[in-house]
């Protein structure tokens, strides 16, 4: 039950923050979803970063369901950002669609090694 609750605290707060971010850089890009993407690769930017400073001082459990699984894991969204690629993808963006599809797996990896970089 603890952990449950860990993970709903962090939760919170991301939710809230991926939602206020997506919404403040919407009217900023041409398409919804490139905030999603945005998002969603700082949140695997401060994984790696969590991941990293984790390894460096000994993992803590707690930290990790509160932080990584909780507040990062609602700050990304992976279903979002897949419904947001098929609304591309149905609105003709066949190309934009597959770009960020392959972008967001590539910058993604990216950015948790140099979240790890930084951290180490």
């Amino acid at each position: 039950m603890r952990d449950a609750l860990l993970v709903s605290i962090g939760a919170i707060p991301g939710a809230w923050l991926r939602f206020r971010l997506v919404n403040h850089f919407e009217p900023l890009l041409p398409r919804k979803h490139w905030a999603t993407f945005g998002v969603n690769i700082t949140a695997c930017f401060a994984l790696g970063l969590i991941a990293s400073l984790a390894g460096r001082c000994g993992p803590d459990h707690q930290i990790g369901l509160l932080l990584s699984t909780g507040f990062l894991g609602s700050l990304s969204t992976f279903s979002t950002f897949m419904a947001e690629l098929l609304q591309a993808w149905l609105a003709g963006l066949r190309r934009q669609t597959v770009w960020l599809m392959g972008g967001s797996v590539l910058a993604g990896l990216l950015a948790v090694v140099a979240g790890m970089i930084v951290g180490g």
